[in-house]
C-alpha cells in the first residue's frame, strides 16, 4: 500500500534539498517517518497457549499523520454525540479570497485565529437578530486549508443547529432553509475579516514575505483591502441529516480530515506520486500526477502551528453553557441522551467493539489470550 509515510521516505534527501521546513514542520516530518517503527518503541505480546511473539510498534498520535486520525475521529464522534439535539443541522462554509492567501499563509496562528473569530461573531450576531431567528445558536468550527490538489485554500466548516433559545428561555425552530441567506453570511463575515485585519496591519501585528511583502506599502494594503471589499466572498451551506446520532457520524467526516489520506495515493514511481482528486465541478474522479518534491512541499504547507486549537465550540455549544442551556435545550426538544459508547473503555476494548472481536486474543491459534511480554522504548529494538 502506498501511504504518505512511504512517500516521505523516498523523495526525503531531495525534498531536503530544495526546501526548509519550520520547527514545526519538521516535528510532522519525523513523527510521520517513525510512526509505527522500531523508532518509537513499542510492546511485545506473547500467546497465553501457543507462545506466538507479536509486535506492537507505537503510533506518532501527530494530528497531521494520516495512519492515526481513525480511531481519534471515532472517541471524538462518540464523545460529541451526547451533546447535540434531536434538530435540524446545517453545515456552512466560508472561504477566504485567493488575494489574501500569501498574507494568511505567512500569518497563520494570527489570521487563522482571525477567521474563526469573524465566522463566529456572524453567526452569533445575525442569529439573535429578530430579522433571522431572534435566538442563541449552538455551533462548532474547524479550520481546513487545502483544496483537493493540496493547494493553499483555507476555509472554515461549521456546523449550526438550525433553532435556538430565545431570552425567554423558549427554543425557536427555523425554517426547512437555513436561516441566513448565504450572501447575507459572506457579506457580514467579508466585512468582519476586513475590519479587524485593517487594525491587525495598524497595530503592527502582520509579517510580510514573498508575494505579499508588496502590502507594507500602506497605499498597496489599502487597495488589498479595496479589491476584497468589492469582491463577493463565497459562503455555502447545507443542511446535514436530521437526528444527533446521523449528524455526528456526517461531522466525522470534516472533524480530523487531514490534507490528503493514505487511500488517495494510488501510485508512486521513482520521480512522482499520482493522487485522486475529486472534481466536484463535473461530479467525477479524476488522477492527479505531481513530482514527490512537489507532493511534499503541497503536504507541509498544511501542517498547524503548535498548539493550535482547531475545533472550536461556540453558543450554546461552549463549555460555559453546555450544562445549564444545553440541557434546557435538550428538554424543550424532547432530545434523548445518547450514552457514550466508549467513555471508560480502554483503547483495546474500544477497538475490539470496533471490529467485532477480541483483539486479544492470539491470530495464530485463535484461543489463547495474548499477553504483554516487555516494552521497549524508543529508539531499542524488539
Amino acid at each position: 500500500m502506498n501511504t504518505v509515510q512511504n512517500v516521505l521516505q523516498q523523495f526525503h534527501s531531495q525534498f531536503t534539498q530544495c526546501y526548509s521546513l519550520s520547527a514545526q514542520q519538521a516535528k510532522v516530518y519525523q513523527d510521520i517517518l517513525r510512526c509505527r517503527t522500531a523508532e518509537l518503541g513499542g510492546h511485545a505480546f506473547v500467546c497465553e497457549e501457543c507462545g506466538h511473539l507479536a509486535i506492537h510498534y507505537n503510533s506518532c498520535r501527530n494530528r497531521h499523520c494520516p495512519t492515526c486520525q481513525g480511531l481519534t475521529k471515532t472517541i471524538w464522534v462518540d464523545k460529541r454525540s451526547k451533546d447535540f439535539l434531536h434538530a435540524p443541522y446545517f453545515h456552512v462554509v466560508f472561504t477566504m479570497p485567493q488575494k489574501l492567501h500569501p498574507l494568511i499563509y505567512h500569518n497563520q496562528e494570527l489570521l487563522y485565529n482571525l477567521m474563526y473569530k469573524a465566522v463566529a461573531q456572524t453567526l452569533l450576531e445575525l442569529s439573535q437578530d429578530a430579522k433571522y431567528l431572534g435566538a442563541q445558536i449552538g455551533f462548532f468550527s474547524l479550520l481546513h486549508t487545502w483544496a483537493q490538489d493540496l493547494h493553499y485554500h483555507p476555509h472554515i466548516h461549521t456546523v449550526v443547529l438550525a433553532g435556538g433559545l430565545t431570552k425567554e428561555n423558549q427554543w425557536r425552530n427555523s425554517n426547512k432553509k437555513f436561516f441566513i441567506s448565504v450572501k447575507v453570511l459572506a457579506k457580514k463575515f467579508r466585512g468582519k475579516f476586513l475590519y479587524y485585519l485593517k487594525q491587525y496591519y495598524h497595530q503592527n501585528l502582520l509579517t510580510f514575505y514573498g508575494d505579499a511583502q508588496q502590502y507594507q506599502n500602506p497605499k498597496r494594503f489599502q487597495t488589498l483591502l479595496d479589491q476584497c471589499y468589492r469582491k463577493k466572498w463565497y459562503s455555502y451551506s447545507k443542511r446535514t441529516f436530521s437526528g444527533p446520532l446521523a449528524v455526528v457520524k456526517y461531522l466525522g467526516n470534516y472533524t480530523h480530515r487531514i490534507a490528503i489520506s493514505n487511500n488517495r495515493i494510488v501510485a508512486v514511481d521513482e520521480n512522482t506520486v499520482t493522487i485522486t482528486v475529486k472534481d466536484r465541478k463535473h461530479n467525477q474522479t479524476k488522477k492527479l500526477t505531481l513530482p514527490g518534491v512537489e507532493f511534499i512541499r503541497r503536504f507541509f504547507m498544511h501542517v498547524l502551528p503548535k498548539g493550535f486549537v482547531k475545533i472550536r465550540y461556540y453558543g450554546l455549544l461552549a463549555n460555559r453553557n453546555k450544562k445549564m442551556k444545553l440541557e434546557l435545550c435538550r428538554k424543550l426538544t424532547n432530545s434523548p441522551t445518547y450514552q457514550a459508547k466508549f467513555e471508560g473503555l480502554t483503547t483495546t476494548e474500544i477497538l475490539s467493539l470496533l471490529m467485532g472481536k477480541d483483539v486479544t486474543l492470539c491470530p495464530v491459534c485463535g484461543k489463547g489470550k495474548l499477553i504483554q511480554f516487555y516494552s521497549f522504548v524508543q529508539g531499542s529494538s524488539p
